[in-house]
């Protein structure tokens, strides 16, 4: 049977990917059809617009953090009910875990979903040199399978027309259109404010506009005709099977400022038998009475730090869940809420929660970014020295540690191995974002521990 999905890869990063991915979605949208959005790698905010465009809630795969078979079930999955699926490429096409193999790039999630690819390509300054460009991309490996090129950059319909005529003689594939220089689209609100703007539906004006431009230069219809492929082949992996009602509620904090959660780590968390429950720190509600445990994701404590350090009801009532033994994971922007204090980068100090000793400090430079393997310590209820999970740690902030306070985990990077963040008893905290479809018994343990927590509380 056929379907349609279609990879949209970029030849580096900056070259337009995301702008033209919403783009080609608002478009398609227009046009009546339902997609379904994808983002390749471990990045949360691209799929947010992926969500606000579509009305789907847009997913992240990841050849490197999960096995194959999860990626095309993952797809699978959410892919029903949609006309055409999206998946916005990362970095360059073939960049990913090394550069001497595919693994991680976005190059080998379009070989294992057999997802048609185009490719789009930054054609500023060049002529016939484009060609060159594209049949690089097209001979580097067998496996890709590139159906077509957008030139992006390019100066005017002239320089546009001799791209095209230089790539289709000696590429083979169409060129379905061009996005110019100077269009002055700028993705609003790159990360800050982006979840409320998108649940007042601020953006949709943004979106209307971005279609009717994509529309005005690109050939949508030829582009939902090439995206035509076959079904992917599941193999269920049972990962996401019902199990049985364990009877536990996991409280998740969600709103602006902790919004980073990849949506199968909580499908998972649901699959293995618990109900999930929102608050919201930022709007000073409290861990709902329900919870027997506690997630509380990334997202931008930073930004909000002068509204959250006077919302003493939220961090007393998260102080004294944690307090009380709840089994709790605090990743990167949880992390840092529940240490002692935010320091901005202009050197104001903003008191937080105070359950972690130590300060975090804002930086104007990067800190960590890269994927990290994860590996246990004793006593972490999550996740013990015998075993293994997959994640990946992106900040700009540093912590300050207390001599002598127990790591939660150690990983492994680019750098080689490091111990990282804080254990206390039923609390697991530190930078790094867990992906739970690396090592599902993390859920299963997680949900144990908030069983075994609620027994002993009904004692």
């Amino acid at each position: 049977m056929s379907t349609r999905r279609l990879v949209i890869a970029g030849t580096g990063s900056g070259v337009g990917k995301t702008t033209c991915t919403i783009g080609i979605m608002a478009a398609l949208q227009q046009k009546g059809y339902t997609v379904q959005g994808f983002k390749c790698g471990p990045d949360y905010i691209d799929p947010s617009y992926h969500t606000a465009v579509t009305g789907r809630i847009s997913r992240n795969l990841d050849s490197w953090m999960f096995e194959h078979d999860t990626v095309r079930e993952m797809v699978a999955r959410a892919s029903k009910g949609a006309d055409i699926s999206i998946i916005e490429g990362v970095m360059g096409f073939y960049d990913g875990k090394s550069p001497l193999e595919n693994t991680g790039s976005t190059a080998e999630i379009s070989m294992i979903t057999e997802s048609p690819v185009l490719l789009i390509v930054n054609c500023a300054s060049m002529a016939r040199s484009a060609a060159a460009i594209v049949k690089g991309f097209q001979t580097l490996a067998t496996g890709p399978n590139i159906v077509g090129v957008i030139a992006n950059q390019v100066g005017s319909v002239g320089h546009y027309n001799i791209v095209k005529a230089a790539i289709e003689q000696e590429c083979n594939v169409p060129v379905l259109g061009y996005m110019k220089r100077e269009q002055d689209i700028d993705i609003p609100s790159r990360h800050l404010g982006l979840i409320p703007a998108i649940e007042r539906g601020e953006l949709n004006p943004f979106f209307e506009k971005l279609a009717n431009l994509i529309s005005e230069t690109i050939d949508v219809d030829r582009l939902y005709e090439l995206a035509e492929t076959t079904e992917v082949v599941e193999e269920p992996t049972g990962l996401f099977e019902q199990r049985e009602d364990q009877g536990v509620c996991i409280a998740v904090a969600k709103d602006a400022a902790f919004n980073f959660y990849y949506q199968e780590n909580l499908e998972l968390l649901e699959a293995h038998g618990a109900k999930l429950t929102y608050f919201s720190p930022l709007k000073n509600e409290e861990v709902p009475a329900e919870a027997d445990g506690l997630y509380l994701g990334g997202g931008f404590p930073e930004e909000f730090a002068a509204e959250l350090v006077h919302h003493e009801r939220a961090k007393a009532s998260i102080q004294e869940a944690v307090t009380s033994g709840i089994p709790t994971l605090a990743e990167c922007g949880g992390f840092m809420y529940l240490t002692e204090s935010i320091a901005s980068t202009e050197g104001v100090e903003y008191p937080m929660v105070g359950l972690i000793p130590g300060k975090i400090t804002m930086q104007k430079k990067l800190a960590a970014l890269g994927y990290r393997e994860i590996f246990g310590t004793e006593g972490n209820f999550l996740i013990n020295p015998n075993q293994q999970a997959k994640g990946h740690e992106f900040h700009y902030s540093t912590y300050e540690r207390t001599e002598g306070l127990p790591y939660a985990y150690e990983t492994k990077g680019r750098f080689g191995k490091k111990q990282e963040g804080y254990l206390k008893e039923n609390l697991v905290a530190g930078y790094t974002h867990f992906h739970f479809a690396s090592n599902p018994e993390i859920v299963e343990r997680w949900i144990q521990a908030c069983v075994h927590h609620k027994r002993k509380v009904l004692k």
